[in-house]
């Protein structure tokens, strides 16, 4: 399975669309980053593409409405997420802001799903 790794500006333009609220963490995943919420992941960074986690309602207005992309490795995308458009990479008018409000729909739906469980620590071998 082929895991592209986001450049430092994927990084930094990806850290820079996620809300600045206390409850966000942002943290590495296999070389990109994710946001989570109350330990659930409410957008991530899979190479250049930005992914985020919707409402049913809000995933298919976004689907229908824009040139959307698979989320995760192409053999086997991360269902429940939706990659946001790859034309929204290059600059153009309004495409931050436009990023900017759908991980701020991502972020304020999965804030209001159960927090996830903590992990019970694993035995060492």
């Amino acid at each position: 399975m082929e895991m592209p790794k986001a450049s430092e500006a994927d990084k930094e333009r990806f850290r820079s669309v996620v809300p600045a609220r206390a409850e966000v963490v942002v943290k590495p995943m296999f070389g990109n980053l994710g946001a989570f919420v109350n330990g659930n992941m409410f957008a991530g960074l899979f190479g250049p593409t930005i992914g985020v986690r919707l409402s049913p309602e809000d995933r298919a207005e976004l689907e229908s409405a824009e040139r959307t992309v698979p989320f995760g490795p192409v053999e086997r995308p991360m269902g429940g997420y939706t990659g946001l458009p790859e034309v929204w990479n290059a600059e153009g008018d309004g495409d931050e802001a436009r990023i900017r409000a759908w991980v701020e729909k991502a972020f304020a739906y999965v804030a209001d799903l159960p927090p996830k469980a903590a992990k019970a620590p694993g035995s060492r071998k």
